[in-house]
């Protein structure tokens, strides 16, 4: 039985679940600029504890075309993460990445570029909890990271589904990057609420 209600974090708890955020958000925002070859200066991200029938909203709508990463995770803590981005902003990565210009209106990601969105999901997926890991001192591990491609709705139903039933609420994390917040992607992590007991308590809470 968990000892954490996410419906009644005190301040401490709470201050503690944004701080790990900002530091994995952090984290691999440097990754992505090392990859890219590229200045990305990072927004103040914005966490919170969002339901998942209010996700969406965040994103704009249900049917906004997204780019993203799913993955499972593994040892000390167990649950997933999803790292989600709108597509203008998978395009602009890819391009980055591959040195190609910037195409306008944007075509659908080719198998090459499909291959090089994947390896930024690894790249940022890895960062990410390996700042969580290192801050924590827990063991975690990820499966491989799963690409998709589709309407925001569609994305979420994903870990809605699968972790509904043990809570309402995920730690979402909003960031911008770049100049002028050129690149917006979301950080969803959904840890069981024993891995939320787990975090809090390997940093004394």
């Amino acid at each position: 039985m968990s000892k954490i209600d996410l419906v009644a974090l005190d301040d401490t708890q709470y201050d503690v679940l944004k701080e790990i955020g900002n530091i994995g958000a952090g984290n691999a925002t440097t990754a992505l600029a090392t990859m890219i070859n590229a200045k990305l200066d990072m927004g103040v991200p914005r966490v919170s504890l969002t339901p998942f029938q209010h996700m969406a909203d965040v994103f704009g709508s249900e049917e906004l075309i997204m780019v993203g990463f799913l993955l499972g995770l593994e040892g000390d803590i167990s649950g997933m993460m999803m790292f989600l981005m709108d597509e203008k902003s998978g395009h602009f990565l890819v391009n980055q990445l591959m040195g190609t210009p910037d195409k306008g209106v944007e075509e659908a990601f080719n198998e090459i570029e499909l291959s090089a969105l994947n390896e930024i999901g690894n790249i940022i997926a890895g960062a990410y909890l390996s700042a969580l890991s290192n801050l924590t001192n827990l063991t975690i591990t990820a499966t491989v990271p799963a690409l998709a491609i589709d309407m925001a709705g569609a994305l979420l139903s994903v870990p809605a589904i699968e972790y509904g039933k043990v809570g309402d609420k995920v730690l979402l994390i909003e960031t911008g990057f770049g100049e002028d917040g050129m690149i917006n992607g979301y950080f969803v992590m959904v840890p069981d609420l024993e891995s939320y007991d787990k975090i809090l308590s390997s940093l004394g809470l």
